[in-house]
């Protein structure tokens, strides 16, 4: 399966050969959103903290006598129906992490990148550089293949300083290694951008 190559400025300069293996991978949704969710576990912080009764400060003096009052029967001021009291059944730091085999990772990026593929949303570029870093220079590329106002992951085979800096700090451009490379960053973007070198690591892993 033959792809269009392309240079910087958006020019056909040769082709590059696609695994079927990989590209022509058909997934169901529901494995898809598995996936994706287990991807937003990892990214959650889970540092949402509150103080028990027992952690609050506070006096453990019984705040009045046990019978004779006509109240409700209370121990200290710290329980919960107080102000200032600790809170009940409150949220504590914890992981969201959880396992996922690691076959269906890989088949529902193999799944994601086929679903770019066909919807013409995956751009194989020829590996570039630039002499020195600048954010004008990443934005003349995403001019030459009308991507100004669009979310664009760019996927590189190693880290090429002077691309990473000039892409930055553009606020819709996402930089990613080809090892790091994953189902959530590609279906969060409109467009992805390619390294040919990159998607060559890319087929190797996902071939293994």
């Amino acid at each position: 399966m033959e792809f269009n190559v392309v240079n910087n400025k958006n020019e056909v300069v040769g082709k590059v050969n696609l695994n079927e293996n990989i590209f022509k991978t058909e997934v169901n949704q529901g494995t898809v959103w598995e996936v994706i969710k287990w991807h937003l576990s990892i990214k959650r912080a889970g540092a949402a903290s509150t103080k028990t009764r027992a952690e609050v400060a506070g006096s453990n003096r019984k705040i009045y006598s046990q019978k004779g009052t006509g109240r409700a029967r209370h121990g200290d001021i710290k329980a919960n129906i107080f102000v200032g009291g600790g809170v009940a059944h409150g949220p504590h730091p914890r992981d969201y992490y959880y396992a996922l085999p690691k076959k269906v990772r890989k088949k529902v990026l193999k799944g994601v990148l086929t679903y770019k593929i066909n919807n013409n949303e995956l751009i194989v570029v020829e590996d570039f550089n630039f002499e020195q870093p600048k954010t004008k220079n990443a934005v003349e590329v995403l001019k030459n293949f009308g991507l100004e106002q669009a979310k664009v992951l760019l996927v590189l085979p190693e880290k090429i300083e002077n691309v990473i800096k000039s892409f930055r700090n553009i606020p819709k451009v996402k930089i990613l290694l080809s090892e790091g490379l994953n189902s959530y960053d590609l279906l969060n973007a409109e467009k992805v951008i390619i390294f040919k070198s990159a998607l060559e690591k890319i087929q190797e892993r996902l071939e293994q």
